[in-house]
């Protein structure tokens, strides 16, 4: 039950109201937490996120009832005097999603950022942080004009910023500002975009608007900024300076909040001004445009993830590669002349927003539970870890299998979805990519499960307790990435065939996890686990040149991702592709 341009908000529908709520709940726990202070914070947090979990499931069991999207007219003035929040399925998936998120990283964070016990703010900055996000996310998902989607996006950002440096350490702190910085000049594109918008139509209402845009020259230059905007707000490649740093950086909470969850509001934000606003205007080659630099993210974060020594930069990489993945629905959705065909191409995108959310949550929580029980999280001394800590390395490995696509996971189901609409349109080569993306992401998960898996002869020293909240809270959801691919998503997204037909196919299983060996064999210029062995050494002998050439590859990519996140190049890259995006629009049109 998707946004329509036809539909009418002539009066508030029922259940309206839940979507005012959405957001009154978390905003009325920031505001609470100032006047109770300190000591009450996480208390106020408790009391809040079992309310707002209830509401996004009383979302997802009205909306399938509504004969439409449920509509909330604020003030009851209708479009363009007044403003109106909507919610279809695209944002009943998300509130429900983030809301699950932001309920088990709040079970994991309860004893890390415990006021009590410790002698800083931080804890009362988590939990204030945490609680604005939530409500910077929930107006994204509902907002029913860009200009309500512009004030909750730069909410999301000044939320999210200090979550980076919440220790207070320099690096974070530089970390923290490269964010700020890079995504506020993401915010003056989107806001040059709107004022030109305003002015040709009058409104930002995404309704009227997609009645009214035309393929008028100003109109898709707005676009153009806009989407650049946002795409450097989401870090998609090579807009990316930011990411890296920011997500190894911060605490293992604030890095499941800000990969699962936070680097979705822009991509949102871009889904509903291709799919709602001007889904006839882009152009097939602008799309074209979205795709490839999805593809190069692929490479170029998987490639540097394999590279890394620890294991939270991998994972930061790995979401760098996770989010180029999203960008390949856009020229499946498309036709060759530039309008919205395939519905299956826009459920694939963002059920695999989905699944990442759940899972990199998860995989980040587990390598915070990691990091407490070793002291570090260097990949090749992770030997031993499982007996040390199992339920944090099963999360981990659970995750990881499930951002693989292997079945029932919901990046199984997504993957099905694009490859569809890749054959129906007859764009091979996007089906190519999204194969090779499922072995990229098996390589780093295969060479982490590698090393850890590894028999070892020394016990493991141990240096902090076991805390089980912790482990169950991202075991808990890595089970749910995994077994996304059984929900009935048919109420909510335009899935054809239901839950997927043939999930425990073993070729969606072998395929991935063979190529993924092997590119990890190849990429990874660390020791292998195995490297003593017979075995091993006669496999090396017959691979060493294509090896060396691969490693060599890698420094490469490496080198010049160090090249591409520094700020000339981001600037220059901010410039180049918006003027790409524009030219590609224009000349589509």
């Amino acid at each position: 039950m998707l946004l329509h341009p036809t539909a009418l908000d002539a009066a508030t529908t029922t259940g309206g109201f839940l979507l005012v709520l959405s957001i009154i709940v978390p905003v009325s726990g920031v505001l609470l937490a100032y006047v109770l202070g300190d000591r009450h914070v996480r208390l106020v947090a408790f009391a809040v996120i079992p309310l707002g979990l209830a509401i996004a499931a009383a979302t997802l069991a009205i909306l399938p009832q509504s004969d439409g999207p449920l509509v909330y007219l604020l003030g009851a003035w209708p479009p363009p005097l007044g403003v109106a929040l909507r919610g279809d399925g695209l944002s009943a998936v998300m509130l429900a999603t983030t809301a699950l998120v932001i309920s088990a990283i709040s079970v994991f964070a309860a004893t890390d950022f415990c006021p009590a016990a410790a002698e800083t703010r931080a804890p009362f900055t988590f939990w204030v942080l945490l609680l604005a996000i939530w409500g910077a996310l929930n107006t994204i998902f509902i907002g029913g004009d860009l200009f309500t989607l512009y004030v909750a996006l730069e909410l999301l950002t000044f939320a999210a910023v200090p979550l980076v440096s919440l220790d207070g350490r320099a690096e974070t702190l530089r970390a923290a500002l490269r964010y700020l910085l890079f995504a506020l000049l993401g915010s003056v594109l989107y806001l040059l975009g709107t004022a030109l918008l305003y002015g040709l139509y009058g409104t930002l209402d995404i309704v009227l608007l997609s009645r009214r845009v035309s393929a008028e020259a100003a109109a898709l230059a707005a676009a153009a900024l806009m989407t650049t905007g946002l795409l450097a707000k989401t870090a998609l490649f090579p807009l990316h300076l930011w990411l890296p740093p920011a997500h190894a950086g911060a605490p293992a909470a604030a890095s499941a909040i800000l990969s699962g969850l936070v680097v979705k509001g822009s991509f949102f934000i871009i889904i509903r001004l291709w799919f709602n606003v001007m889904p006839a205007l882009p152009g097939f080659a602008a799309t074209q445009l979205l795709a490839t630099l999805g593809a190069a993210a692929i490479v170029f974060g998987s490639v540097v993830a394999l590279r890394q020594e620890r294991l939270k930069l991998l994972i930061a990489y790995s979401t760098l590669a996770q989010i180029g993945y999203l960008f390949l629905m856009f020229p499946l959705a498309f036709n060759a002349s530039g309008r919205l065909e395939s519905d299956e191409a826009l459920a694939g995108g963002l059920l695999q927003a989905v699944s990442h959310a759940t899972a990199k949550a998860a995989m980040f929580m587990a390598v915070g539970s990691i990091y407490v029980a070793l002291g570090h999280d260097r990949i090749t001394e992770l030997r031993g870890i499982v007996r040390a800590r199992p339920l944090s390395f099963l999360a981990f490995a659970l995750g990881g299998i499930a951002l693989m696509g292997v079945p029932p996971s919901g990046a199984s189901l997504a993957k099905d979805l694009l490859l569809q609409a890749a054959e129906e349109s007859g764009q091979w080569w996007w089906a190519v990519v999204l194969q090779a993306g499922g072995m990229f992401t098996a390589a780093y998960v295969v060479l982490v499960l590698a090393h850890a898996l590894a028999a070892s002869d020394e016990s493991i020293a141990v240096t902090g307790p076991a805390l089980r909240n912790q482990d169950l809270a991202a075991l808990a959801l890595a089970l749910c990435s995994l077994l996304l691919g059984l929900v009935p998503w048919d109420p909510y997204l335009p899935v054809p065939f239901g839950t997927a037909s043939n999930v425990f196919g073993i070729d969606k299983l072998l395929l991935p996890a063979l190529g993924g060996a092997v590119l990890a064999i190849l990429l990874s210029p660390w020791p292998h686990p195995l490297a003593s062995s017979t075995t091993w050494k006669a496999l090396v002998s017959v691979v060493r040149p294509l090896r060396r050439a691969a490693v060599e590859f890698g420094g490469l990519v490496e080198r010049g991702d160090d090249v591409i996140r520094q700020w000339p190049t981001a600037g220059i890259s901010l410039l180049v592709v918006a003027l790409l995006l524009a030219a590609l629009m224009l000349a589509a049109n």
